[in-house]
């Protein structure tokens, strides 16, 4: 490393530390790597500084070994969701449909893709933004991505045949919005994050419908909290499903997994 490439990235890790960033260091080793010039490097440490989150500043997010691109206005993935992930291929390992459900930039999808050579691919969700990143992230893979309310964006022919519907459903109920970081509060999609009253809205209508499109055997993984995954296995049982929680003391996760008898 020479002199210049030391100062400028001491002064980077400086900045970011200024801001309170935690990770300065590791930081600002991706800001200077994906910086093409030094007046990018410095525009990017100055939304970083300004609490911007770190995967829209350099475009992307690691996701189970995959680089996800992530852009302004859309759901950032997060790292505990590789459990839902790993929950999935543990109960159909052998899958060959899989739909994301509320796919946000298609992170969930394309990871199941990746791990299941040849499984056919369906991505959906409704907002415009976080369609048009998932087609870029799932493309790789073969998938399809479609605008739409939940099943009302899935073809029809995919009735009875799903074998993983992964649905990263929003579940902050609505009060407390308000309470979550700024990095999710002030930079990504009030879709993506509100629930509704006690955060279930999204997860009811998704489990009342899911045995119709799920093949004999398959299965339905939604994340939440551990408050309420009670009331996420009744929707479950309501809506015809087999279903238990699954937890994760290191990534604080907790799955319910819904099985089509």
């Amino acid at each position: 490393m020479t002199s210049t490439s030391a100062s400028s990235r001491d002064s980077v890790v400086a900045a970011l530390r200024a801001a309170g960033c935690v990770f300065a260091e590791d930081e600002a080793q991706l800001l200077l790597a994906a910086a093409r010039t030094p007046d990018e490097l410095t525009a990017m440490v100055d939304r970083r500084a300004c609490g911007a989150p770190l995967e829209l500043v350099v475009g992307w997010a690691e996701f189970r070994g995959l680089r996800i691109a992530v852009e302004p206005g859309v759901f950032v993935p997060r790292r505990r969701t590789e459990f839902l992930v790993e929950q999935a291929l543990a109960h159909a390992p052998e899958a060959s449909v899989v739909v994301d459900l509320c796919c946000g930039s298609g992170a969930v999808g394309a990871a199941l893709a990746d791990a299941l050579a040849g499984a056919e691919l369906h991505a959906a969700d409704i907002d415009p933004a976080a369609v048009r990143c998932a087609g870029r992230n799932i493309a790789p893979f073969g998938g399809h991505v479609r605008a739409g309310d939940l099943y009302e964006a899935l073809p029809e022919r995919l009735r009875g045949r799903v074998d993983i519907l992964a649905a990263n459903v929003p579940y902050v109920p609505s009060d407390e919005v308000a309470f979550l970081p700024a990095e999710a509060r002030e930079h990504e999609p009030l879709v993506a994050l509100d629930g509704g009253s006690d955060g279930l809205d999204v997860l009811r209508r998704v489990a009342a419908e899911a045995s119709k499109w799920l093949a004999p055997g398959g299965c339905l993984l939604v994340e939440t909290s551990e408050r309420q995954a009670p009331t996420a296995v009744d929707a479950f049982a309501r809506g015809g499903l087999t279903s238990r929680v699954v937890v994760s003391e290191e990534w604080y996760a907790n799955v319910v997994i819904g099985v089509r008898s």
